[in-house]
């Protein structure tokens, strides 16, 4: 899909806990790359809470205090573990959310430029993407191998430059404070959903503008914010 032109608006996804439902192969992942190293096992509610982060600041997270090698080496065991769980031992495509695909076709018929924010690899984000068939969809994807960890802007602000478009007329789309944090550092328009990592409390504390209770609602509310999509006669 061609970037449009003048006047291109904008809306970026994060992908884990907000396009697709990741939870169990990442916390087994987490919870493998620590048994490895000899660690204790951490909670299932303290890997949810860093889910967006990237993988080495998500190991900082969760093994505080602890020499940057020792989180380079879980962060690169827990990315061993992962793709062993996914791609080795074939567990399948980790889901869509409900109403995903009707979301983004709807957006993306309407006018809307997409795109992906993610602290996932690119690597995982493009298998990810290929087997949804969801690959064409988007004109820009941002990824943990290319950008410091969210909530740092650098993912939105090189999105914008790819796409063509301006922070105000930008939606940046996530389950975690992370997400929303990243956006209103960049400027752009927060919009939070309640079925991911993170809590409808942590969003708004983090300055979501609102937070979707389905994908359904998307549409609306990025046209409602962005405006439509004027294009010439």
């Amino acid at each position: 899909m061609a970037v449009r032109g003048p006047g291109n608006k904008l809306v970026i996804f994060d992908c884990d806990g907000t396009l697709v439902d990741s939870q169990h192969i990442i916390i087994d992942a987490v919870r493998l790359a620590f048994e490895s190293a000899g660690l204790a096992p951490v909670s299932d509610a303290s890997v949810r809470s860093v889910v967006g982060l990237s993988p080495f600041e998500s190991m900082v997270q969760l093994h505080p205090g602890a020499e940057s090698s020792v989180h380079s080496q879980l962060e690169e065991s827990f990315k061993r573990f992962y793709y062993n769980l996914r791609v080795e031992q074939a567990t399948g495509p980790d889901p869509l959310f409900e109403g995903t695909r009707e979301a983004l076709e709807a957006l993306d018929n309407a006018g809307y430029l997409l795109g992906v924010a993610t602290g996932n690899s690119k690597r995982g984000l493009d298998r990810v993407l290929a087997e949804h068939d969801l690959t064409d969809m988007f004109v820009t994807l941002q990824t943990a191998d290319g950008h410091p960890s969210k909530p740092h802007p650098s993912m939105i602000h090189t999105a914008i430059a790819e796409a063509g478009a301006d922070v105000a007329d930008t939606v940046m789309i996530g389950d975690t404070s992370y997400d929303i944090t990243m956006s209103v550092r960049a400027g752009s328009h927060s919009l939070g959903v309640n079925w991911g990592y993170h809590s409808v409390v942590d969003l708004r504390a983090a300055g979501a503008r609102h937070v979707a209770t389905e994908f359904s609602e998307i549409p609306a509310l990025v046209q409602d914010w962005l405006g439509p999509i004027h294009t010439e006669s």
